[in-house]
């Protein structure tokens, strides 16, 4: 059984992709670096993909749909960074009644760093093929009011992210994906 984490590798012609989409393929990996890290063993397998093509029309993830989707109902949740890496508020999600209510217990935990909102719909052109066939999804959410000062053009540089920022996303995905990776029963469908 899967819990996917994942960001694109690809970005925008005009830009260097630091904000669209490092900074989603970054936290996926440091969620996985911290649970390592704190020598964690969740009861299923945690997987990152770092996704390829997605700006070319998510060719890399629709290859990888193609490829795994035999095993679709081993595919506990999908989750997708790919709106920037600012300041978190929460997740988007899209599941059923049950599977968002633990999804929100869940949320509880960050109470701390306060990003706890659970919003109607996860977004994700990587991810959208998984939640089409019903598996549970998770998206990012965090402030976009500079997101569309950097998207798609020649501002996306490594300037943009803030490291603490990022540590907040990279929080909320690393908590998130291994709770749900360690829970006893797999997300309702």
């Amino acid at each position: 059984q899967i819990v996917l984490v994942s960001g694109h590798l690809d970005s925008w012609d005009v830009g260097q992709g630091a904000m669209d989409d490092g900074g989603g393929a970054f936290i996926s990996w440091e969620a996985l670096s911290l649970i390592k890290d704190l020598g964690l063993r969740p009861k299923r397998t945690l997987r990152l993909v770092l996704w390829t093509a997605e700006e070319q029309g998510g060719i890399g993830a629709e290859q990888y749909y193609q490829l795994h989707k035999e095993n679709i109902s081993n595919f506990d949740i999908v989750m997708e960074s790919d709106e920037g890496t600012f300041k978190p508020s929460g997740l988007g999600f899209t599941g059923n009644a049950k599977a968002r209510d633990i999804v929100k217990e869940i949320m509880t935990l960050l109470q701390p760093i306060n990003v706890t909102e659970v919003y109607d719909g996860a977004e994700g052109t990587d991810i959208d093929y998984w939640m089409r066939d019903r598996v549970p999804g998770a998206s990012l959410l965090d402030d976009l009011s500079k997101y569309f000062w950097f998207h798609h053009s020649q501002g996306d540089t490594m300037t943009v992210q803030d490291p603490n920022q990022m540590n907040l996303c990279a929080a909320v995905w690393t908590v998130v994906s291994y709770v749900i990776a360690d829970m006893e029963e797999m997300l309702p469908r």
